[in-house]
């Protein structure tokens, strides 16, 4: 095995799609969250907030990804698994209570199923890739 090939940045193959559909994900919730906030805050607060959050989490996670080092790989952990919980807990309580989760103001609602399902995809597939690439976080500076 070459030196390259074992030194491979994480921002090549499944780490740089995983870092892409963060970066749309980021784009898309924060975008519709602040479009709503502006036109549409009053019809379902939480949800919009929520959304927002949704965003600012998902952009947190893109920039840990993208970055070296264990600091990185600890902030990528902790937002992304924040994120699971986030997508389990409102996705769950959106089909038990969907007066205070309306569909269309959450990115997470029904476990992200406006978004073809993408939030509950992604913490799961962020989690395993960082749990393939530990040792290589650790090396980076």
């Amino acid at each position: 095995m070459t030196e390259t090939s074992v030194r491979r940045p994480k921002t090549s193959g499944p780490g740089r799609t995983l870092i892409a559909f963060y970066g749309v994900m980021t784009l898309a919730a924060l975008v519709r969250s602040i479009v709503q906030i502006i036109s549409d805050f009053g019809a379902a607060p939480l949800a919009i907030l929520l959304s927002f959050l949704s965003g600012v989490v998902y952009l947190v996670a893109t920039i840990a990804l993208a970055r070296p080092g264990r600091r990185a790989y600890r902030t990528a952990i902790g937002t992304i698994a924040f994120e699971l919980v986030g997508v389990l807990v409102v996705g769950a309580l959106s089909l038990a209570l969907p007066a205070v989760f309306p569909f269309r103001y959450t990115v997470w609602w029904g476990f992200g199923i406006g978004y073809l399902l993408l939030p509950l995809a992604l913490p799961v597939l962020g989690l395993l890739f960082l749990r393939s690439q530990r040792a290589r976080f650790a090396q980076e500076a």
